[in-house]
């Protein structure tokens, strides 16, 4: 790690090396907010809401191979900031390559699942006569990039824990940048619709990898992918899988409860699919912006949790906290107030906008809440805590989630109800991630300090 790097984590004033750390995460979340509202803008342009529907069907397949991606970006990037705060640089080039490597082959086998399986896949996810082949095309063509998406995603955040947020805003940029070009000349110009958003997409991923692939072998980065450093053992896959599968399980989780939340809304139509949908990206505004907030604080955090550094640690908390309330606040007014004009951008068919504009203003009530909930997430996975990390992974999703959703529309039964599943969800998920987070806290860093007192 370069001295300026190590300088802005363990001497910058905190405001100062949060605000570094966390601009440069919260541009990239936005233009992969802006990539998302892109593709489903220019599909909506063919003014066909099946096809708008389709796109929402097949997001959480998406999602899935994302999920790869931050299995080794999260569980990366937590355990080689450690490593680093810990002076541990070689067993760090082991952990980036392990990551490298081995996301790279799941990826290929994800590659050939998708595309040989895509019909079973579309009708699992919730695909209906109406929008089944526009699930399968987008799917068969998405696939060719899978391998490049979960590179692209574990990289956006392992480039991070060497302190060149920067750079891995840039890389970012780059895939998206190419995606939001691509979209109407591929949908619209060359009339390829659905296929067009796909096969844009597919070509932003690949440009992306191709970016980070290129900082390593440039021999700009400390870290390294080179397959000589390959090594699973020493703890380097136990360090990488204890904190990325529990931060990927919560967004495997995620896809899984919008496979299901659309299988449940199709029993009201492909309308209130395709309204769900689309509020969902509305959401997305304050979700990803504040999901950048918290993943540009952690290698922050986990710096300076490796370097026992408690003071400083909490001082970038409390900060952060501060921060992300605030800004909490404020999304969820833009939100909810422009919520009509933004859903009306993707929909025009009548019923399709209704159900756009109530789920919208339904799903930002969580808005309030989710700066905390993202911070308190972050933290946990900062300090390596592997148990606290899996229990608020698979509650938010799933054992908080799935009860509240099907209890809401066993209750009630309405699309109304279905869609406010996800904010109950949030409030309780925000207090268990308090309450993890403060347990952690005091019992990693007891642990953290009687490992010092012995070295």
């Amino acid at each position: 790690m370069n001295s300026r790097a190590v300088d802005i984590f363990e001497n910058a004033p905190v405001p100062k090396a949060v605000l570094v750390n966390i601009v440069p995460s919260i541009i990239s979340m936005l233009m992969v907010l802006v990539y998302n509202l892109a593709d489903t803008f220019f599909i909506s342009q063919t003014k066909d809401a099946y096809m708008v529907a389709a796109v929402s069907l097949a997001t959480p397949a998406f999602l899935l191979f994302m999920a790869v991606g931050m299995l080794f970006g999260i569980g990366g990037t937590s355990l080689i900031s450690r490593l680093l705060g810990e002076g541990k640089k070689d067993k760090a080039l082991h952990a980036c390559s392990f990551c490298f490597w081995t996301g790279a082959a799941v990826g290929i086998l994800g590659m050939l699942l998708i595309f040989f399986a895509a019909e079973p896949v579309a009708k699992i996810v919730g695909a209906t006569p109406d929008t089944e082949a526009y699930v399968v095309e987008y799917l068969r063509i998405v696939s060719f990039g899978i391998p490049f998406l979960v590179i692209g995603n574990a990289f956006s955040s392992i480039i991070r824990a060497e302190g060149k947020a920067s750079k891995a805003m840039a890389g970012m940029i780059i895939g998206n940048l190419a995606n939001i070009i691509l979209d109407p000349i591929m949908i619209l110009g060359m009339g390829m619709n659905v296929g067009g958003a796909a096969a844009a997409t597919t070509i932003g991923n690949v440009l992306a990898a191709l970016f980070y692939i290129f900082h390593f072998v440039s021999g700009k980065s400390m870290l390294s992918i080179s397959p000589k450093l390959y090594k699973a053992g020493d703890g380097i896959a136990a360090g990488v899988l204890a904190i990325g599968v529990p931060a990927s399980l919560n967004s495997m989780l995620m896809s899984t409860s919008n496979v299901v939340i659309n299988n449940l809304m199709t029993h009201h139509g492909d309308m209130a699919v395709a309204g769900l949908g689309v509020a969902m990206k509305v959401n997305m505004i304050a979700v990803m912006l504040l999901i950048g907030l918290g993943t540009g604080i952690q290698p922050l955090l986990g710096y300076n949790f490796g370097a026992g550094n408690r003071q400083r640690f909490k001082d970038i908390l409390k900060f952060s906290l501060i921060l992300a309330v605030s800004l909490s606040i404020v999304m969820t007014v833009i939100c909810y107030a422009w919520a009509g004009p933004m859903v009306s951008a993707f929909l025009e068919e009548p019923s399709a906008f209704d159900f756009g504009m109530q789920f919208a203003r339904i799903y930002i009530i969580s808005g309030p809440i989710l700066g905390v909930l993202f911070v308190m997430i972050n933290t946990i996975q900062s300090m390596g805590a592997a148990i606290p990390s899996l229990i608020l992974s698979i509650s938010r999703q799933g054992l908080l989630f799935m009860p509240v959703l099907f209890i809401f529309n066993a209750v009630f039964g309405t699309a109304r109800s279905l869609a406010m599943a996800q904010p109950v969800t949030d409030y309780l998920a925000a207090t268990l991630a308090v309450i993890l987070a403060v347990i952690s806290f005091k019992k990693y860093f007891k642990e953290r300090n009687a490992e010092n007192e012995e070295t």
